[in-house]
């Protein structure tokens, strides 16, 4: 059996894939939860043989939960979404994601995936790759990435500050840097323009 971990903070999606994905002869999901520290916290406990990943979730999205996966487990992880943005497959990979796929996947070509990657392989829809390949470089730091990321989640500067260790003026600096390279008005128009283009 290919013991699976799903998930996703879409409780119907989830107990659906649940279902279906239990279907199959020869997978079995072990655990589904709701946002990214449950799902660290249950692969980390479980160490099943796939981790099937929503990309966004509260908390850690599926590419910081592949992310600090790597470094912990050898459990590889499959990332499905519903905004399918080349950054974000440039993102995944860099975590080391072995499947990238969007949430239109029928259910039967989703279980498919899950065995090739449960083999060693690694599978990423074809669309998002060619994409991926015409797609500009981020041209954000990993730096600008973490305030970009927290000013989206709607964190103001002193609490940034505190969340990423750093003096209130450096989270400044890293704000207006972003805010020029991607000729954005403020830091949530910035942290707009870098989500939607998959870099955050």
């Amino acid at each position: 059996m290919i013991r699976v971990l799903l998930a996703d903070d879409e409780e119907l999606l989830r107990g659906a894939l649940t279902a279906l994905l239990g279907l199959e002869p020869d997978i079995e999901v072990v655990a589904d939860v709701a946002d990214g520290e449950a799902a660290l916290a249950e692969v980390v406990a479980l160490v099943p043989d796939v981790a099937l990943l929503d990309l966004e979730m509260p908390g850690l999205d599926g590419i910081e939960v592949a992310d600090r996966l790597r470094r912990r487990v050898v459990t590889p992880v499959v990332i499905v979404t519903r905004h399918a943005r080349p950054g974000a497959l440039r993102r995944a990979l860099a975590a080391g994601v072995r499947g990238f796929v969007p949430k239109s996947t029928p259910a039967a070509e989703l279980a498919r995936i899950i065995r090739l990657v449960a083999a060693g392989q690694r599978y990423v829809d074809a669309q998002l790759a060619a994409a991926a390949l015409t797609e500009a470089e981020s041209p954000l730091t990993p730096r600008e990435v973490d305030v970009l990321r927290l000013i989206r989640s709607g964190l103001p500067s002193k609490k940034i500050a505190r969340e990423l260790g750093l003096a209130p003026g450096t989270v400044r600096n890293h704000t207006s840097s972003a805010i020029a390279k991607l000729h954005a008005d403020s830091g949530h128009a910035a942290a707009a323009v870098a989500w939607d283009r998959g870099w955050i």
